[in-house]
């Protein structure tokens, strides 16, 4: 191409004034740095209004304004919530009755149990799978595949029946148990299991039948809180396959049921990656034809106490809801 022509090329462009074009962000967006000593509310409401800005405090408000019409607001849990120490905010969230359902896997449980029992959990699987003891504690085994089996005698959820356990037992940390404080305060914990992905799955104590008969029951509770979601909020944290596979089935089970209820409410999504089954399973499917979906990118041990912080911050002062 000759000079000549680039030029008339050049030349040929359409343009437009700044002014005229505007931007998506101005600066009533932009952040607003605070003074030494500012308190919680005051830093929150200097963040940016964009992106996870935004989403944090409008989800916030979603949760807060759920509790003070009386409606749900049901937390689902990986593993990795219980093990890297947020147990602590949830037991209080409970407590407060801001969360009124909670929902984890079975590794979740797991984790639950140990910290109850002694105050620590997980373990380093490399060393332990190449000496043959990963996953073989004797009293994770006896004590986890023990509520299974209670639950399916007795025609009660593995999550109530873990609770009442560690209740019973008095473990030495049962207040740092979700489990605990969901039979100790009569919110639904429900246990999620996959048989076969969890330690104690691999112990002669471990009853395939009653796991699933438990785990069963634990999902028939749990559909029966996602069907009176209509006005509420549902929080997946740090579960990519599980748990939105289950509330996903829970809430076909209710749509069924209530001629396509419960039809709007808050979901969101709360974790450092963000994967198919949470994005497609919470987010978007169950929000497509009414109510709002978040995505909110990030680790939970900041991420779950600045979003419970600012939902502390918009509801009274008060113990129950």
């Amino acid at each position: 191409m000759s000079a000549a022509r680039g030029r008339n090329t050049a030349g040929a462009l359409r343009t437009t004034s700044l002014a005229r074009r505007g931007g998506k962000v101005t600066r009533a967006d932009l952040a607003r740095p605070v003074a030494r000593g500012a308190t919680f509310r005051s830093w929150l409401a200097a963040l940016p209004p964009v992106l996870a800005g935004r989403a944090v405090r409008e989800l916030a408000a979603a949760i807060a304004a759920a509790r003070r019409d009386g409606r749900e607001v049901l937390l689902g849990i990986g593993a990795h919530v219980v093990k890297v120490g947020l147990s602590p905010w949830v037991v209080a969230l409970m407590e407060e009755g801001v969360v009124t359902g909670v929902a984890m896997n079975g590794a979740g449980a797991i984790h639950d149990f140990e910290l109850a029992a002694t105050g620590s959990t997980s373990e380093e699987v490399g060393p332990a799978l190449e000496d043959g003891t990963f996953g073989m504690a004797a009293e994770t085994a006896d004590f986890v595949n023990g509520a299974a089996a209670d639950a399916a005698l007795d025609g009660r959820g593995f999550g109530e029946t873990l609770g009442r356990a560690i209740l019973a037992e008095r473990l030495p940390h049962r207040k740092a148990s979700i489990a605990a404080a969901g039979a100790r305060l009569g919110v639904p914990v429900t246990v999620h299991v996959a048989v076969g992905t969890d330690i104690v799955h691999m112990h002669p104590s471990a009853s395939g039948a009653a796991i699933g008969e438990a785990s069963l029951t634990d999902f028939r509770i749990f559909a029966g809180k996602v069907a009176a979601l209509e006005g509420g909020v549902y929080l997946n944290v740090g579960s990519a396959v599980i748990l939105p596979e289950v509330f996903l089935k829970a809430l076909a089970i209710a749509r069924n049921r209530l001629r396509g209820r419960p039809r709007r409410f808050t979901t969101a999504n709360l974790d450092f990656h963000q994967l198919y089954r949470p994005l497609t399973n919470v987010v978007r499917r169950p929000t497509s034809r009414g109510g709002r979906g978040y995505q909110i990118t990030g680790h939970h041990e900041i991420m779950l106490p600045l979003l419970f912080t600012a939902v502390r911050e918009l509801l009274p002062k008060r113990r129950r809801w």
